[in-house]
């Protein structure tokens, strides 16, 4: 099992940038793609980005592409979204997201995780 924890929301103004992190504990996430998906008010979690288990391939959401980043730390059990440029649409609550990696892709659907954290809301403010 993997718990994993998210940090860094907070109250925006457009334009701005943050960084969320995402801390996991139970077992070491080497083997797992990491992604962040959002939920924004009255709508379904989306997918904004995932990250191969070696970090050496990324994917994005086309309305997040250019100004997000998705970053991983194994050695501390950790990823990150580092999110410039927000806009009031990228209001939503995030979560982070892991699964055990493919072959071949990453996993893009909500339903390809079974491991989340509680989210964190992003708010940007018009």
């Amino acid at each position: 099992q993997v718990q994993l924890k998210e940090s860094g929301g907070g109250l925006l103004q457009i334009g701005d940038s943050l960084r969320l992190s995402c801390a996991a504990s139970g077992r070491p996430i080497n083997t797992f793609t990491m992604a962040w998906f959002r939920q924004r008010p009255g709508k379904e979690r989306e997918f904004v980005a995932a990250i191969r288990y070696d970090g050496g391939f990324q994917q994005y959401a086309r309305s997040v592409k250019g100004r997000f980043t998705i970053s991983r730390d194994n050695d501390k059990s950790a990823a990150y979204l580092q999110a410039d440029n927000l806009e009031p649409e990228d209001t939503a609550v995030y979560y982070c997201a892991a699964d055990i990696a493919l072959i071949g892709r990453l996993q893009d659907a909500a339903s390809e995780y079974h491991f989340w954290g509680q989210g964190t809301q992003v708010t940007v403010s018009s």
